[in-house]
């Protein structure tokens, strides 16, 4: 088995800073009226500023492929070009369409040789999904290098106007118009932009790399049930009803392709299944705590940065908050992309000494997935 490298890191933030008080003069208010949760989420979440691929009048500016595939050229140059590129995998929620998948729609857009393809959808997970995909690739030997990718698209499904048919659905059966808290709640959570990491069989010759030690990812939608999704409704039993089986008025009436999170069983599973698993893991690697320099933490909210502590705390397997390294106050929740967000700007802001050790901990919630990762700087 080879040793596998990160020699470079790249990221694609479209637009300007979009502040607390301009998201919904973008985003659009739903039947005209403001929202009544906007306010106490982001007093949860304390996200400050994040990204929208949309104008001040909510027009697209770019496709979720766009941006991917700038993050993309952005780990290029004339000493490495892209022509020298093997693997392509790219993980995200929210592709541009259904077919062709993520990773073609990008490679399109590159227009460099053929390269092998793989795209993860899914909810958060998929971005590392893509990293295992091509840490796993060349480290078998499949490949000399690879990038993997993490991106999201989300505003343009949370505008106001994507939810107006539901509204006045609810107008026409004399209800007040506002969409439920399920859907609400994520449209003050997601942000846009897209990270890519270039994967190579040797470091750099000059600088840090970053060895990547192991991957382990892990479901556990055999015992919870689903949380966050779109393209379905939940049934009163807590199962799903897909939009395949649906009629075209149902999913107006419903906003069907609308993200919805249950945030009930989010705080209720969230922090304590991840938290067993980094417990598992401590255990199989033999992993001593005290040698953690970096922890990076996906973090959908700042609300549960202090769960996690005192979890992982409790149950024997803590990592000090001074070690914590995150950035979601500024970029917001970017999805599949944050990991690889988190990870560029650490490798930037000059602060990675040789020797150090790196834990990455990205969990999602759609069916309750968890990713984690430990990298050596070298």
């Amino acid at each position: 088995m080879k040793e596998v490298y990160i020699t470079r890191l790249s990221k694609f933030l479209p637009n300007k800073p979009v502040e607390n008080d301009e998201m919904e003069s973008i985003l659009g208010m739903v039947d005209g009226k403001a929202s009544r949760m906007r306010l106490k989420i982001l007093g949860n979440n304390k996200i400050k500023t994040r990204y929208y691929s949309l104008d001040n009048e909510g027009k697209s500016t770019h496709t979720n492929a766009e941006m991917t595939a700038e993050a993309v050229k952005a780990l290029f140059d004339e000493k490495n070009p892209i022509n020298n590129l093997q693997l392509l995998a790219c993980g995200t929620t929210s592709p541009d369409q259904m077919l062709p998948n993520h990773a073609a729609m990008v490679h399109g857009l590159l227009k460099c040789q053929p390269v092998e393809l793989i795209a993860a959808t899914g909810a958060c997970a998929a971005g590392m999904q893509a990293f295992k995909y091509a840490w796993m690739s060349i480290r078998c030997g499949n490949t000399s290098n690879a990038v993997s990718t993490g991106s999201e698209k989300f505003s343009a499904w949370m505008l106001a106007e994507k939810f107006q048919p539901e509204a006045d659905a609810q107008k026409a059966l004399e209800q007040n118009g506002f969409i439920a808290f399920e859907k609400d709640f994520l449209r003050w959570m997601l942000s846009d932009g897209a990270s890519a990491a270039l994967f190579s069989d040797k470091p750099n010759e000059e600088g840090l790399s970053l060895r990547v030690d192991w991957v382990e990812i892990a479901s556990y939608a055999h015992e919870l049930e689903t949380c966050m999704y779109s393209g379905a409704i939940k049934t009163d039993d807590g199962e799903t009803k897909g939009w395949i089986e649906m009629t075209p008025d149902e999913w107006a009436f419903h906003s069907v392709f609308s993200f919805k999170q249950d945030t009930r069983l989010l705080g209720k599973n969230i922090v304590p299944s991840g938290a067993q698993m980094w417990k598992q893991l401590v255990e199989r690697y033999n992993i001593n705590l005290d040698e953690i320099d970096w922890f990076l933490p996906h973090l959908s909210s700042e609300f549960f940065r202090l769960k996690i502590e005192e979890e992982i705390s409790r149950i024997g397997v803590p990592i000090p908050l001074d070690k914590w390294f995150t950035n979601l106050a500024n970029v917001g929740n970017v999805g599949t992309a944050s990991p690889y967000l988190m990870l560029e700007e650490l490798m930037n802001t000059g602060q990675l000494k040789k020797g150090q050790k790196i834990v990455m901990m990205v969990p999602e919630s759609a069916r309750f997935s968890y990713a984690y990762a430990q990298i050596t700087v070298v």
